[in-house]
C-alpha cells in the first residue's frame, strides 16, 4: 500500500488566491451589467473633478447604471433588462479622454459631454455604437482629425463638434451620413478645400456651419442644392476665394448667409436667397461688390477690354464686322422676345397674386432708389413649402387617426427631434404665466434651449384632431420674425407646446426693465429694428400664412427680443387652442406635474389698453385690423416711453392708460416733440425725422374707424423706408 503524498503548501495558497479572485470576478459580473462595465471605462478615464460629484453614484456594486447621474436607459425588445441610451454629462468640468469602450454601448442614442476639457483625438471605435443618432461634443479639446468612419453611424442626425482643436481636411465620407440634419464643425482648424459633390443628397441637413477654420478654395456650386437647409449657412472666417455660385440663391429664402471675412469676389448675384441678405452676410471681403454693399461694381464690359482674353479681338480688329441693318435686327429681335417674356412673367404674377388672396410672393422694389424687400420677399406662401406641407398634413392625419389616447410628444419640425424622456429629465425654469398658461424655459440634454408652455389638463377627447389640426397649422408658419413651434404634446391629463426660447426676454422688459422701471438702454436705431422685425412678421402672419392668422393679443410682452434685438412675434393662435382644451391652462396635475416646478396662477381682471376700441365690445370676431391698432399703441410705447398698461410696480409719470388720445391731443395742441417723445431719445438730435415719421405711422394704425387704417402689410413697407 503507497503512501498518499501531501499537498504542498505553496499550491494550497496558489488555489486559495485563484478561488477569491474568480470569486470575486463572478461577483462583479452578477452584480453589474455588460453596459455598466463599458461605462466605468469613462469613470476611469476621466481625472476626478474638484467637486467629485460627477460620478459620486456611479457604483460598481450596482446591478444596473440606469440610475447613475447623467445617464438614460430604456427598455429594448428582446433584452430583460433596460440598455443604456442616453450620456449626458454636459459643463462637468470634466478633464480626460474619451474611451473606445464606449462603443460597445450598442443601444446607445445620445452622447453629449460637451463643454468640458477632453483632450486626445476621437476614436474610431466609438462608432461601433450604430445607435448613435447624437454627438454634441463642442467645447472640449479634441484634436486629429475627424474619422472617416464617423458615417458608419447610420442614424447619425446631429454632429456637434465646433469649440474644439480637430484639423486636417473635411473628409468625403461625409457623404455617407444620409440621415445629417446638423452638421456643425465651427471654431476647429480644419484645412483644405470644402469637399463638393455630395451635398445634393444630404437632403435632411438643415443647419451647416463650417465657420472658424482654415478653410480655402471656392464655395461648391452643389452647396446650393441642399434643399432641407434653413437657418444660417456660416461660412464666415475662412480663406474662401473666388466669385459667389448662384446656385446659393436656390436656397429656401428663410436661409441667412454668414460669408463674412472670406476673400471672395466678383459681384453678388441678385437672384432668389441673395435678394433677402442684408450687407452684414457678405462683410469684410474687399473684392466683393454689388448690392446689398455699398460698394458699386465696375462695368463688366469695361472690365473685359483689358481682359487678356480681349487681346485676340483687338489683333483682329480689322476684320469685318457685322453689318449695321444686321445690327438692328438683332436688337429688334431682342427686344420682342424680351417683352413677350416680361408678359408671361407678368400674366403669371398676377395669376399667382389672384389664386394667393393677395399674398404676393415678388422680389424686390425700390423704396426711394434704395432696394428694399417687400414684406412678401421673406414670405413663403404655401406654394413655397409644398412638400413640406404635404408631409405635415400626411403627419397630421396620422396622429388624427391614433386619437391622442396615449399621449406622445410629437415632433411638428422634422429637423427637430428629442425624446419625451429627455423633456422629463430636463432643468425647467418658470418664464412667465398669463391666461394662456405658464410658460418654461427647458434644457434640454443637447445643451439646446426651449419653450415650453403648459395649456392645462382638460380637453374632450373627440376635439383630438381638431386640436392637431390648429396645432398643425400653427406648425406650418415659417418666418424669421415668428417663433417657431417645434413640437406638441397632448395627452388626457396634459397638454404642451414647445417652441424656440428666444433669449433675450421680450419688449416689455427691455423698454420698462424687469424691475417696472423705464429702460435707459434702447436707443433709437434698436427701437427702430425691433418694429420693423415685429412689423415684418405680423404682416406675414396677416398675409401669407395658412390660415392669414389673427393674433388677437399683440402687446409689448407678446413681442420678444434675442440677444441681437431681432424681434419674435409670440403666443399666436392660442386663443383657438384654449377653446379647444376648454381647460384652466394653470392647473397643476398631469404627468409632468413632477417635472415641472408648479406655479399657481393668479387671474387678475386687467383692461387691456392695446387691445382695439371695437374689439372690447362682448362678442365681437377678431378682425386683422385689430392687430393692426394693438401694433399702432406699441409703437406709440416705443416712442414715447409711457405705457399704457397699469401697474402697481411702475411710477404713475409713466403710465397713460389711454395713450393714443394723450398723443392725439398733444399733435393737435402743437406741443413741442420733445415733451411727447422718450427722454432717452432727445439725445440722438439726428433720429427726430424718423422718430416724427414713426408717430405719422403709428397714429394712421390707431385710427378710430377700423377701415381707415392700413393693412399691416403697408404699415411693414412704410416702416422700412424709414431710416434708410
Amino acid at each position: 500500500m503507497k503512501d498518499n503524498k501531501s499537498v504542498p503548501f505553496s499550491v494550497v495558497i496558489s488555489f486559495y488566491f485563484f478561488v477569491l479572485h474568480f470569486g470575486i470576478l463572478v461577483k462583479l459580473a452578477l452584480s453589474l451589467s455588460p453596459d455598466g462595465l463599458s461605462l466605468l471605462s469613462l469613470k476611469s478615464a476621466v481625472d476626478q473633478p474638484p467637486d467629485g460629484l460627477t460620478f459620486s453614484d456611479w457604483n460598481e456594486n450596482d446591478t444596473t447604471p440606469c440610475r447613475w447621474s447623467g445617464i438614460s436607459c430604456m427598455n429594448i425588445t428582446g433584452f430583460p433588462d433596460p440598455r443604456v441610451v442616453g450620456i449626458a454629462l454636459p459643463a462637468r468640468n470634466l478633464r480626460g479622454y474619451i474611451p473606445s469602450e464606449l462603443g460597445t454601448l450598442l443601444f446607445l442614442r445620445r452622447l453629449n459631454i460637451h463643454s468640458n476639457n477632453f483632450y486626445g483625438s476621437l476614436p474610431s471605435q466609438l462608432f461601433n455604437a450604430t445607435s448613435l443618432h447624437s454627438l454634441f461634443l463642442y467645447g472640449n479639446n479634441l484634436s486629429g482629425s475627424l474619422p472617416p468612419s464617423i458615417c458608419n453611424l447610420p442614424r447619425l442626425q446631429n454632429l456637434d463638434l465646433s469649440n474644439n482643436s480637430l484639423s486636417g481636411p473635411i473628409p468625403k465620407a461625409l457623404k455617407n451620413c444620409k440621415q445629417l440634419q446638423r452638421l456643425i464643425l465651427a471654431r476647429n482648424q480644419f484645412s483644405g478645400s470644402i469637399p463638393t459633390g455630395f451635398w445634393p443628397d444630404m437632403e435632411n441637413l438643415v443647419q451647416l456651419d463650417l465657420s472658424a477654420n482654415n478653410l480655402n478654395g471656392s464655395i461648391p456650386e452643389d452647396i446650393g442644392e441642399l434643399s432641407s437647409l434653413s437657418g444660417t449657412l456660416n461660412l464666415s472666417f475662412n480663406h474662401l476665394s473666388g466669385k459667389l455660385p448662384k446656385s446659393l440663391g436656390n436656397l429656401q429664402v428663410t436661409v441667412s448667409f454668414d460669408l463674412r471675412n472670406n476673400n471672395l469676389s466678383g459681384e453678388i448675384p441678385q437672384t432668389g436667397s441673395f435678394a433677402n441678405q442684408g450687407p452684414t452676410a457678405f462683410l469684410n471681403n474687399p473684392m466683393l461688390c454689388g448690392f446689398p454693399l455699398q460698394k458699386t461694381c465696375r462695368n463688366s464690359d469695361q472690365a473685359s477690354a483689358f481682359s487678356p482674353n480681349s487681346a485676340p479681338n483687338i489683333e483682329n480688329g480689322t476684320r469685318k464686322g457685322l453689318s449695321p441693318g444686321l445690327i438692328i435686327l438683332i436688337s429688334v429681335a431682342d427686344a420682342a422676345g424680351v417683352a413677350f417674356i416680361g408678359l408671361v412673367i407678368v400674366y403669371v404674377y398676377w395669376k399667382k397674386k389672384d389664386n394667393s388672396n393677395g399674398c404676393s410672393c415678388t422680389g424686390k422694389s425700390k423704396f426711394r432708389g434704395n432696394h428694399k424687400m417687400q414684406l412678401c420677399a421673406c414670405c413663403v406662401c404655401a406654394n413655397g413649402f409644398k412638400n413640406e406641407d404635404s408631409e405635415l398634413e400626411d403627419r397630421e392625419k396620422s396622429e388624427a387617426e391614433k386619437g391622442g389616447e396615449g399621449g406622445e410628444l410629437v415632433a411638428i419640425d422634422k429637423g427637430f427631434t428629442f425624446e419625451l424622456d429627455e423633456l422629463l429629465r430636463a432643468s425647467a425654469y418658470v418664464l412667465g404665466k398669463s391666461g394662456f398658461g405658464i410658460v418654461y424655459k427647458v434644457v434640454l440634454g443637447n445643451g439646446i434651449p426651449v419653450a415650453v408652455r403648459r395649456l392645462g389638463e382638460g380637453g374632450d377627447q373627440q376635439r383630438y384632431k381638431e386640436f392637431v389640426a390648429e396645432v398643425q397649422a400653427i406648425g406650418r408658419v415659417k418666418h424669421p420674425n415668428v417663433v417657431r413651434l417645434r413640437a406638441y404634446y397632448w395627452a388626457p391629463d396634459e397638454k404642451l407646446l414647445i417652441s424656440d426660447f428666444i433669449s433675450n426676454g421680450n419688449l416689455a422688459s427691455a423698454l420698462r426693465g424687469r424691475s417696472g422701471q423705464p429702460s435707459t438702454s434702447l436707443s433709437w436705431s434698436t427701437r427702430l429694428k425691433i418694429a420693423k422685425g415685429a412689423a415684418r412678421g405680423l404682416a406675414y402672419l396677416h398675409e401669407c400664412s395658412p390660415r392669414k392668422f389673427v393674433h388677437g393679443d399683440i402687446k409689448p410682452s407678446n413681442i420678444l427680443v434675442d440677444n441681437e434685438f431681432q424681434s419674435y412675434i409670440s403666443d399666436f393662435g392660442l386663443h383657438r387652442l384654449i377653446s379647444i382644451t376648454g381647460s384652466n391652462p394653470s392647473s397643476s396635475g398631469g404627468f409632468m406635474g413632477g417635472a415641472l416646478p408648479y406655479l399657481k396662477s393668479v387671474q387678475t381682471e386687467r383692461t387691456n389698453n392695446y387691445k382695439a376700441p371695437e374689439a372690447r365690445a362682448p362678442g365681437s370676431r377678431p378682425a386683422q385690423k385689430w392687430d393692426v391698432y394693438s401694433f399702432g399703441v406699441v409703437l406709440l410705447e416705443m416712442l414715447t416711453g409711457k405705457s399704457p398698461e397699469l401697474s402697481p410696480t411702475t411710477s404713475t409719470s409713466v403710465e397713460i392708460p389711454d395713450l393714443v388720445r394723450w398723443v392725439r391731443k398733444g399733435f393737435e395742441e402743437e406741443k413741442p416733440l420733445s415733451e411727447m417723445v422718450d427722454p432717452m431719445l432727445l439725445q440722438e438730435v439726428h433720429a427726430k425725422k424718423e422718430v416724427l415719421a414713426v408717430f405719422h405711422v403709428a397714429l394712421a394704425c390707431t385710427e378710430a374707424d377700423p377701415e381707415v387704417r392700413p393693412r399691416m402689410k403697408n404699415v411693414s413697407e412704410n416702416l422700412e423706408r424709414i431710416g434708410t
